[in-house]
């Protein structure tokens, strides 16, 4: 699989770990940025991120930023894009089978190493569902086209 991942100045560290974690998985990684430390706005990444998932060049998304909040609000602001913030795997499997979210966001002061790798496999490998869930995120999807015009 195909990821976009994207941190602000509070997670390179994690990113660079995670990335690692990935690529041993198989995955192709495209790294978004930003590699250092130095003070940074989310709102950059998060919106690259989104952009590689919206346009397709990635298949889904990886935010990470203090939080995984302000980073996750940045993505959703490109339509078609669906973030969401998990802190532990069951809600990153149920936002991808319920919500086919295709973009999962963690904070670096939230959770540690080995929950985000459970947070990632959980989420990589959950499957969007059909019947009342896509009926649902139609309903997103009109909602988002009411106000996003």
């Amino acid at each position: 699989m195909k990821l976009a991942i994207g941190n602000d100045h509070a997670a390179p560290a994690m990113k660079f770990e995670i990335i690692k974690y990935l690529e041993e998985k198989g995955h192709e990684v495209i790294n978004f940025g930003t590699d250092t430390e130095e003070s940074c706005s989310y709102t950059e990444y998060g919106e690259k991120v989104a952009l590689a998932v919206k346009n397709g060049e990635a298949d889904l998304g990886i935010l990470i930023c203090g939080t995984g909040v302000g980073i996750s609000l940045a993505a959703n602001q490109v339509p078609g894009i669906r973030a969401a913030v998990c802190s532990e795997p069951v809600t990153a499997r149920l936002v991808r089978e319920h919500n086919d979210a295709n973009i999962i966001a963690f904070g670096q002061r939230i959770v540690g190493i080995e929950t985000a790798k459970a947070i990632l496999d959980a989420f990589l490998s959950a499957t969007p569902q059909g019947g009342r869930h896509a009926d649902r995120r139609e309903m997103l999807s009109e909602l988002s086209a009411k106000y996003h015009k």
